[in-house]
């Protein structure tokens, strides 16, 4: 459950604020590229996700595969993601009967 909460919580911050710098404070791609700061953060945040991909494609933790975590990363970013993926691969399957 608190994988969930947490799960929750990286979604809702993080994204939170990109959604009130998106609705109110954008003016465009170019000061972002020309940020070098924030593309620092954005290269090593790509270069995470790719190492992790690769990670979970070649060791998966469960029956969710690699592509998943990839969406999640792209629609929530690593802190919605990681606790996520974990806990949907963690979680009891469905007892049979």
């Amino acid at each position: 459950m608190w994988l969930l909460l947490l799960a929750l919580l990286g979604f809702v911050v993080p994204n939170g604020f990109f959604m009130y710098w998106l609705l109110f404070e954008f003016h465009g791609l170019a000061p972002v590229l020309q940020d070098k700061l924030a593309l620092g953060f954005m290269l090593d945040v790509l270069l995470v996700l790719i190492i992790l991909g690769v990670y979970f494609a070649r060791r998966p933790i469960g029956r969710v595969k690699w592509y998943w975590f990839v969406l999640l990363s792209l629609l929530g970013g690593l802190a919605f993601s990681l606790p996520l993926y974990y806990w949907l691969n963690r979680r009891q399957p469905a007892p049979t009967a």
